[in-house]
C-alpha cells in the first residue's frame, strides 16, 4: 500500500513539483487547489498518465471549514494521510510598513500562518499514534525571507514565514513521541507564479541573483527534492529542522520585491 500525501497549494509552483515527484516515488497524492482547477487537473493528468494515483481536492486554506472538509475527503478517498506538505501560501501586497493595510495583513497571516497551523492540527488528529494513527511526516514550506526580515516592502511576508518556522519547531517538540516528524524547508527565490515579478523581468531577476551566493535563482523541482527527502524514511531522525534550500544564502540585500 502506497503512502498517502496531501499537498496544499499543489496545483502550481513548488507544490505542483512536489506532487509530481512524490507520485514518481510511489505516493498516492491529493492535489489541493483553491481556484485554479485547470492547473490542478494538469498535475493530476501528468501523474495518472504516468501510472500514478492522484486526485484534486478543492479547499481555501484560509477557511477552517474548508480545511476540515479537505482532510475528510482525502481520508475517505485514499485513507488517512501519512504525509502533509503545507505549500499553499500568498506573497501578500508589496507594502512599506508605513503603508500597511489591515485587510492585507489579515489575509496574509490567515493563509500563511493560521492555515498552516490548522492543516497541521487536522493532520495530527489523523496521524498521531495518540489518536490511533500510524504516524507520519509533515513539511511546512517557509522562506529564506524569514531569516532576514524580507526585502524592502516584504517584511509582513517575512514575518508570516518566521511564524511558520517557530511553529514548526514547537510542533515537532510537542508531537515527537506520537510518531510524527515536522520540518520546514526554507526556499530561496524560486521562479514560480508567486515570484512572477522576478521571473518575468530580466533586470529584476539579475538584481536578485546578485544577492545569492550561487548567483542564480532556483526552479521548483530543486525545492521539491529536499521536501521529499524530509518526508522520507531517510530523514527518520530529522524533526524540528529548518532546512535552507537557498543557493548558499544571501550575500547582500536588494531593493526589489522578490521573495
Amino acid at each position: 500500500m502506497s503512502q498517502i500525501l496531501l499537498v496544499t497549494g499543489g496545483s502550481r509552483g513548488i507544490g505542483a513539483a512536489v506532487c509530481r515527484r512524490a507520485a514518481k516515488e510511489g505516493y498516492s497524492v491529493a492535489v489541493n487547489f483553491h481556484r485554479d482547477l485547470i492547473s490542478a487537473n494538469y498535475v493530476v493528468d501528468d501523474i495518472t498518465n504516468d501510472g500514478g494515483i492522484a486526485f484534486t481536492v478543492q479547499a481555501d486554506v484560509s477557511l477552517e471549514a474548508d480545511i476540515i472538509r479537505m482532510f475528510d475527503e482525502v481520508t475517505e478517498r485514499l485513507g488517512a494521510p501519512s504525509g502533509l506538505v503545507n505549500s499553499a501560501g500568498v506573497g501578500g501586497k508589496h507594502m512599506l510598513i508605513s503603508d500597511f493595510e489591515k485587510f492585507e495583513l489579515d489575509q496574509l497571516m490567515q493563509v500563511n500562518v493560521i492555515g498552516t497551523m490548522l492543516c497541521c492540527r487536522e493532520a495530527s488528529r489523523r496521524m498521531s499514534t495518540q489518536f490511533g494513527g500510524s504516524g507520519g511526516s509533515i513539511v511546512n514550506v517557509s522562506s529564506m525571507a524569514s531569516t532576514i526580515g524580507g526585502r524592502p516592502g516584504n517584511s509582513a511576508y517575512a514575518a508570516s514565514k518566521a511564524a511558520v518556522d517557530a511553529f514548526t519547531v514547537g510542533f515537532a517538540k510537542e508531537i515527537g513521541t506520537q510518531g510524527i516528524r515536522v520540518n520546514a524547508v526554507r526556499p530561496g527565490v524560486t521562479l514560480t507564479d508567486m515570484t512572477s515579478t522576478v521571473r518575468d523581468n530580466e533586470n529584476v531577476r539579475k538584481n536578485i541573483e546578485s544577492t545569492i551566493a550561487m548567483q542564480r535563482t532556483a526552479d521548483a523541482d530543486e525545492i521539491a527534492v529536499p521536501i521529499l527527502w524530509c518526508l522520507s524514511d531517510e530523514a527518520s531522525f530529522i524533526s524540528g529542522c529548518r532546512l535552507d534550500a537557498s543557493g548558499g544564502g544571501f550575500v547582500t540585500d536588494a531593493s526589489t520585491s522578490g521573495k
